[in-house]
C-alpha cells in the first residue's frame, strides 16, 4: 500500500468516545435461520467466557470489556440451551455490569401491532427483575424508525432509553443530523431519551477492531485490506478517530464524549471479540490523554449522557416512520396472512381474555410465529441476484412459514375457543342456529356470511327464513352467486346475537317465493344479450346504469377508460374524490425500471443500487390501469356487486369487485389480479385519492396511537410513506363528518410523489402542501434480500365508509371493526 497522508485534522480538546460492542442480530440474512440463533447462543457464552477470565484476573487485558446483548431473542435461545452453571455467570456479569441487556426484543418493522410490542418489549425487563435487576435501556441497529406507540411499548415496560443506530441504505435518519439526543414525547405524555446515532458497525469503519476494518459509511481516499500489517491498521485508526472527531467540533458538537458501536467481526451476526478490549487498551496507553476510548454497556452511556445539561435537548411529539418496513410488500401473499393472524389472534383474547381456553402458552407461541415474520430481515442477502440459489429459495420459504405458522397457531386458538362457546363441530343432524360475535371496539354494521355446508346449500333452493332470537324477527337476506347467503347485522361492540336458519314448508311459502315455470319481466333477449337500462330488481334499493351504481347514500360513475370518475356521498352532496388527483380511485399503476441488460444479474443489482431513496430509477416506465369492461355480477336487498376489468402492464389480469351496500354508505372493495413474473425492479399501486374537502384531516391507524401523516411527525423524517394498521380515514373536526378506508391486506400507504425528484423529508413540504394516497402493494427494487420476483395470482380487500357524528378516536374504532369483521360460527341446537 501507498504511504498514508499524515493526519492535518486533529481535535482541539479532549475526548472520550464510548464504545458499545453489539452484534447486530438478523434472523436470516447472512445464514438459516436455526443456524443463526445456533450462533448468537454461543455468542453469549464466548462473551461470558471472557468476562470471567476478566473477573477471575485469567486475563486482565480484558477487564474492559463489555457485550451488549442487542436482542433479547439472543438472551432467550441462551437461556433455553445452557446449563444452570451458564445462567448463574450470565446473572453475575450482568450484575457487575460485564454484559447488558437491551430492552429490544428484535429489529422489528411495522407490522407488529401495539399488543405485540409490549409482549415483546416486557420481556427483557421481565427476566432481569427475576434476579433482581432493572433495566432502563434498549437499542436498535439497522432499522430506521419506529410506529409512535413504539415509544408507549418502551415506556410502559419501564425502559427509559432507546439507542437507535440508523442504516441510511435507502434510509435516513430523522432531525437533519445524527450523534444527537432528544426526547421523544409518547402518545400519553411521557417522555423517551432517545439517542439518535451512527451506523452500527462504524466502530470497525474507525478501526477499534483489528482485522475488521470497514469502509462503508467513511468515503476517504484510504484503501486497505486484510493482509496489511497492524502498524497500518493503527494508522488508519489514528487518521480516521481524529478526523472524525475534528469534524464533530467543526459541527458544534456539544459535548466532549460521543458514543460508537462496534462489531466483534466484520459482518452482522458477529461474535464478540476481546481483541477489542486489547486494543482499545494500548490505543489509550498511546492516545488517551487526548482521546479515550472506553468499552461501555448503554446505560453507561446514559447516565454519562445525563451527567450534561440536558435543559436544551429538544422534545419531539409524532411518529417516526420506517423506510425499511417497504419489504413487507415483497412477500405480499404472506403479509396479507400475517395481517389476519394478528386480527384472529385478538379475537381470541377479547373472546377469552381470561384465558381458560386459549392458555397464555398457546397465545404466546402464536405471537411468537408473529414476531418472527414481522423482524426486520425479508430474506438472504443474495435473493436478488441469485434467486434460484437454494440457500435464498430455502431462507425465503423458513420466513414465509412463519406467517403461516402464526396463521394456524391463531386459527387453532380461534377454533377451540368458538367450540368452548358451545360451539357445533361437523356431526349429522347439526342444527342450523349461528352465533354472531363483534369482538372490535366500536359499533358496526356488517355483512356477514352464514357457513352452510357445501351439502346444505339446497336448502336455498327452497323457502326458509333466517331469524334473529334476540328479537324473534326475520332478517332481510340475500343470495351471492356463490351459493353463499349473506345477512346485515348492527352490533355493538362485545355484542353477540344468535341466528337461526329456518326452512319453510314451501306450501305455507307466499307465492313470490314458489318456483316458476317462465319469467315474463326480464329484459334478456332471445339471443341472450342484456342491454337495457335496468330498474333495481325486486328487493333491492340499488340502480345500476351503464355508467353508474348508486344506493340511497351513494352513487359511483365511471367511464370505459378512465375509471371511476365520481364517488357522490348524496347525504353531504359532495364527491368523495380529491379533484387534483393524478389517477382514479382503484386503478392499478404499474411501474418498471429497464436495466441496461436484464438478464445479466449484476446489472439487475447495479440497477437496483442506484435508486435512492427514489424506490425507482430515473428511467421509470409507467404505466396506468384503462378500464375496458364493466359488468353487473349480483343485485339484491343487501348489496350490488360490479366487475370493474382493467388492462395495465405487467399483469395478465386486473378487476375490481365494487360491492355497494344498499342500506348503509359503505362500499367494499376486492382487487384481483395476476400478476406477471418480472426480474426487474417494479412497484405496484392502487390509487386511493379520497378527500373531504379543506379543513379534513388525514389521519393513520398505526400501533398503539393515531398519527395524522405530515403533521405527527419528528422533524426530518419520512414523508413518502407510512405503514398502518388497519386502514386511514379524513375527519372533519367541524362537523364531525368522517371518511374511513380500510386496508384490511396491505399495509404499506404511498403518500409522497410517485415522480422521480429529490425527496422532501416532514419540515421540507410547503405549507398547504397536499399529500396523495395510494396503496403501495407491491414492490421487489432492494437490491439484496427481497424476494426477487412478485408474479402470482393476488386479492386485497379495501373499504369505504362514510361515518357522521364520530371523533378521530371512533373513527378508528370504525376501521378496526370493519378490518376484523363479525365472527360467526355454528353453536348446538
Amino acid at each position: 500500500m501507498s504511504a498514508i497522508t499524515k493526519n492535518n485534522h486533529t481535535p482541539s480538546r479532549p475526548w472520550t468516545i464510548y464504545a458499545i460492542h453489539h452484534s447486530h442480530t438478523d434472523i436470516g440474512y447472512t445464514e438459516r435461520q436455526e443456524r443463526i440463533e445456533q450462533y448468537h447462543v454461543d455468542f453469549i457464552r464466548q462473551a461470558i467466557k471472557i468476562t470471567e477470565a476478566a473477573h477471575k484476573g485469567d486475563h486482565p487485558e480484558w477487564k474492559p470489556f463489555r457485550w451488549t446483548c442487542e436482542t433479547f431473542w439472543a438472551v432467550e435461545k441462551f437461556l433455553k440451551a445452557a446449563t444452570d452453571e451458564e445462567k448463574e455467570a450470565f446473572q453475575q456479569a450482568i450484575l457487575r455490569g460485564d454484559i447488558e441487556l437491551s430492552g429490544t426484543y428484535l429489529n422489528m418493522t411495522e407490522l407488529a401491532d401495539y399488543d405485540l410490542l409490549v409482549r415483546n418489549h416486557s420481556k427483557a425487563q421481565q427476566y432481569a427483575q427475576s434476579f433482581g435487576h432493572t433495566i432502563d435501556s434498549a437499542m436498535t441497529a439497522d432499522i430506521n424508525g419506529y410506529s409512535w406507540g413504539y415509544a408507549g411499548s418502551l415506556l410502559e415496560n419501564n425502559i427509559k432509553h432507546l439507542f437507535s443506530c440508523i442504516h441510511t441504505h435507502h434510509g435516513m435518519y430523522p432531525l437533519g443530523r445524527k450523534q444527537t439526543p432528544f426526547w421523544w414525547e409518547a402518545p400519553n405524555g411521557e417522555k423517551l431519551l432517545v439517542w439518535n446515532g451512527e451506523h452500527y458497525m462504524f466502530g470497525n469503519e474507525l478501526g477499534f477492531c483489528p482485522d475488521a476494518l470497514g469502509k462503508y459509511m467513511i468515503k476517504d481516499e484510504i484503501r486497505h485490506n486484510l493482509m496489511e500489517p497492524e502498524y497500518v491498521h493503527n494508522e488508519i485508526a489514528e487518521i480516521r478517530i481524529n478526523r472524525y472527531l475534528w469534524n464533530l467540533e467543526q459541527e458544534e458538537y456539544p459535548y466532549s464524549f460521543v458514543p460508537v458501536m462496534v462489531s466483534g467481526l466484520g459482518t452482522d451476526n458477529a461474535s464478540p471479540n476481546s481483541d477489542i478490549a486489547e486494543w482499545i487498551a494500548d490505543w489509550n496507553e498511546k492516545n488517551g490523554d487526548q482521546v479515550t476510548i472506553k468499552q461501555a454497556t448503554l446505560s453507561e452511556f446514559f447516565t454519562a449522557l445525563k451527567q450534561e445539561d440536558l435543559s436544551d435537548v429538544p422534545v419531539h411529539r409524532g411518529d417516526w416512520p420506517d423506510w425499511w418496513t417497504d419489504g413487507v410488500a415483497s412477500t405480499a401473499m404472506h403479509t396479507q396472512i400475517y395481517r389476519d393472524a394478528q386480527r384472529t389472534l385478538r379475537k381470541v383474547k377479547r373472546l377469552d381474555p381470561g384465558q381458560k381456553v386459549a392458555t397464555a402458552s398457546r397465545v404466546d407461541e402464536a405471537s411468537q410465529a408473529l414476531t418472527m415474520y414481522a423482524e426486520h430481515t425479508w430474506g438472504y442477502h443474495s435473493s436478488v441476484w441469485e434467486p434460484w440459489h437454494p440457500q435464498v429459495q430455502m431462507l425465503e420459504v423458513r420466513k414465509q412459514a412463519y406467517a403461516a405458522e402464526a396463521s394456524v397457531l391463531a386459527y387453532r386458538a380461534l377454533d377451540e375457543t368458538l367450540a368452548a362457546r358451545d360451539g357445533a363441530l361437523l356431526a349429522p343432524h347439526r342444527a342450523l342456529r349461528y352465533e354472531v360475535i363483534n369482538t372490535e371496539p366500536a359499533e358496526a354494521t356488517l355483512q356477514v356470511t352464514v357457513p352452510l355446508d357445501g351439502w346444505e346449500t339446497v336448502l336455498l333452493q327452497k323457502p326458509f327464513q333466517l331469524i334473529d332470537e334476540s328479537t324473534g324477527k326475520e332478517l332481510s337476506c340475500q343470495l351471492a352467486r356463490n351459493h353463499a347467503l349473506v345477512t346485515e347485522l348492527t352490533l355493538a361492540s362485545g355484542e353477540a346475537r344468535t341466528l337461526l336458519f329456518q326452512p319453510l314448508d314451501p306450501a305455507g311459502a307466499s307465492p313470490s317465493e314458489k318456483i316458476v315455470t317462465a319469467l315474463n319481466t326480464i329484459s334478456i333477449a332471445a339471443e341472450g344479450i342484456d342491454d337495457i337500462r335496468k330498474e333495481p330488481e325486486t328487493g333491492s334499493s340499488i340502480m345500476v346504469g351503464e355508467h353508474s351504481i348508486e344506493s340511497a347514500s351513494l352513487r359511483i360513475e365511471w367511464q370505459l377508460g378512465a375509471g371511476i370518475t365520481a364517488w357522490y356521498d348524496k347525504q353531504r352532496a359532495a364527491d368523495l374524490l380529491d379533484p387534483e388527483r393524478k389517477h382514479a380511485p382503484f386503478t392499478p399503476v404499474y411501474e418498471v425500471t429497464p436495466a441496461v441488460d436484464e438478464h445479466d444479474p449484476m446489472h439487475v443489482v447495479s440497477t437496483r443500487s442506484r435508486m435512492g431513496r427514489n424506490r425507482k430509477g430515473t428511467n421509470v416506465q409507467r404505466d396506468t390501469g384503462r378500464l375496458t369492461k364493466v359488468k353487473v355480477v349480483e343485485n339484491g336487498p343487501l348489496y350490488a356487486l360490479v366487475e370493474f376489468v382493467y388492462d395495465v402492464k405487467g399483469m395478465a389480469y386486473y378487476a375490481l369487485h365494487v360491492k355497494m351496500f344498499a342500506q348503509q354508505p359503505r362500499v367494499e372493495v376486492s382487487v384481483r389480479f395476476h400478476k406477471d413474473s418480472v426480474w426487474l425492479p417494479e412497484n405496484v399501486f392502487v390509487a386511493l385519492p379520497f378527500s373531504l374537502g379543506a379543513g379534513a384531516e388525514l389521519y393513520a391507524d398505526k400501533a398503539g396511537s393515531l398519527v395524522r401523516p405530515w403533521i405527527d411527525q419528528i422533524p426530518n423524517s419520512l414523508l413518502d410513506y407510512t405503514s398502518v394498521q388497519e386502514g386511514v380515514f379524513w375527519h372533519s373536526a367541524k362537523d364531525k363528518q368522517a371518511l374511513a378506508l380500510s386496508m384490511t391486506d396491505t399495509p404499506l400507504l404511498q403518500l409522497g410523489t410517485l415522480d422521480v425528484q429529490p425527496r422532501l423529508l416532514h419540515g421540507m413540504q410547503a405549507e398547504g402542501s397536499r399529500l396523495s394516497t395510494y396503496a403501495w402493494i407491491l414492490t421487489n427494487y432492494w437490491e439484496t434480500n427481497f424476494k426477487a420476483t412478485l408474479g402470482g395470482f393476488y386479492e386485497f380487500r379495501y373499504a369505504v365508509e362514510c361515518l357522521s357524528g364520530v371523533e378521530p378516536e371512533q373513527a378508528a374504532g370504525k376501521l378496526h371493526a370493519s378490518t376484523g369483521g363479525f365472527t360467526i360460527h355454528r353453536i348446538q341446537g
